[in-house]
């Protein structure tokens, strides 16, 4: 069985994924997903000078205090900025590293660079939930309730990329479809003769806490544990191909 620690995204926390830990879980693999500083549970941490390397440091001492190897690093939205930063200090832990619906960021890039704004101040505020981002109104409602504000330090940091995570023996783009989210990001991995496919629209935005997201990451372990279901296009690329 496989070990996972999950990235969650911008102005969330570990509660998103409580689902699809638990479903991980009874198919006895091995899950962590840490908060990072200043969202969720840990909002209360929110004015102090959070930035992208605090949680890059989140997530690497996850994996060093809990001694973890031949993890599969999952990154979800915001959290592949976080999980490129992981992959430059402990590729070492990392046996497979999935962007599932994640943003991979260049060399020098920050997050505000996708928002087209460099925001100011100490947090970033939560945007307005769409009507259609969620399968239901409860759960947009829920999500809205629970977001928290974003340190604006993480929004802002240029990330130093020498391309470390491409020296990771697998990895996993899972792009979620039926909405337009990061097709763009996926786009350049499509023409690569190592590509896998596999697809079915959703009907949101919220993939990662489908309850199909477990099966869809447990495709992607070390030792696999089975079939990614078609409710995820997977693209798979060879090591040092981008």
């Amino acid at each position: 069985m496989s070990t996972y620690v999950i990235v969650h995204g911008a102005r969330a926390g570990a509660r998103g994924w409580d689902k699809v830990a638990e479903l991980l879980r009874s198919r006895g693999h091995r899950v962590h997903v840490p908060t990072l500083s200043g969202l969720g549970e840990r909002a209360h941490l929110a004015n102090l000078p959070i930035t992208l390397t605090t949680h890059i440091e989140d997530i690497v001492n996850e994996m060093v205090w809990h001694e973890l190897s031949d993890v599969v690093l999952v990154a979800h939205s915001y959290g592949g900025f976080v999980a490129t930063g992981v992959a430059e200090q402990a590729a070492d832990r990392i046996a497979s590293i999935v962007y599932l619906d994640a943003f991979i960021p260049h060399d020098g890039q920050c997050f505000a660079d996708i928002m087209g704004e460099m925001p100011e101040g100490p947090v970033v505020a939560v945007p307005e939930v769409g009507d259609n981002e969620y399968p239901t109104a409860a759960e947009r409602d829920r999500v809205a309730a629970l977001a928290t504000p974003q340190p604006t330090g993480t929004f802002t940091e240029r990330l130093k990329v020498s391309g470390a995570y491409l020296g990771i023996a697998r990895k996993t783009f899972i792009l979620a479809t039926g909405w337009d989210g990061f097709g763009a990001v996926a786009a350049p991995l499509r023409n690569d003769p190592a590509s896998e496919c596999a697809r079915t629209p959703l009907r949101s935005r919220c993939a990662a806490a489908d309850a199909g997201g477990a099966g869809g990451i447990a495709g992607t372990g070390v030792k696999g544990s089975g079939k990614l279901p078609e409710r995820y296009r997977l693209r798979q690329w060879r090591a040092g191909n981008h």
